[in-house]
């Protein structure tokens, strides 16, 4: 019988997945989830075949987080422009 935890590469995925797809702020979950677990799982303290799902959960996680950064400043460009041009035009 091994003591070695169970894998959440599933969980790590699924969230990967969502921060790509529908809701980016579970990016951010799914990189310190993955990175956590594959602590554990290089440690020996958790079972290694998950490692796949859980690298792949944890790489969307970050280009999730990324694009979810990148949008936010988008935004704020933007509202920042339209701000200075509503005060030019309105000069």
């Amino acid at each position: 019988m091994s003591n070695l935890a169970p894998h959440r590469g599933i969980l790590v995925l699924v969230l990967g997945i969502l921060s790509l797809v529908l809701c980016p702020i579970t990016g951010i979950f799914a990189w310190i989830l993955g990175k956590g677990d594959l602590n554990q799982i290089d440690q020996g303290e958790m079972d290694p075949e998950g490692r796949g799902m859980t690298q792949a959960g944890m790489i969307c996680g970050i280009i999730g987080t990324i694009l979810m950064i990148l949008s936010i400043v988008a935004i704020l460009f933007l509202v920042l422009f339209m701000g200075i041009s509503a005060r030019e035009v309105s000069s």
